[in-house]
């Protein structure tokens, strides 16, 4: 799945009034960038179902989840804090 595809299935997604009853199946795909990740997991938050999606696939799908949903901790610099 590559940069095109992405581009023709948001153009097909946006022509569809209601992509809650969508199901993309992903059978016949053997490799995905970032990118298609990316789109993917943003069809299934949209309420697309994803059929047949490889394991790999999910597995970067809920890694990515899990990352963004982890709060991110600014590292401390007390270089300018005052002294009391």
């Amino acid at each position: 799945m590559d940069s095109e595809s992405i581009a023709e299935l948001e153009t097909l997604f946006g022509s569809e009034a209601d992509v809650c009853h969508m199901v993309l199946d992903l059978k016949d795909i053997t490799l995905a960038n970032q990118d298609a990740v990316k789109f993917l997991e943003g069809c299934e938050a949209s309420g697309i179902t994803l059929k047949n999606c490889p394991a790999y696939i999910r597995e970067w799908i809920t890694s990515r989840k899990s990352t963004l949903a982890k709060p991110v901790r600014g590292r401390r610099n007390n270089v300018n804090k005052p002294k009391d």
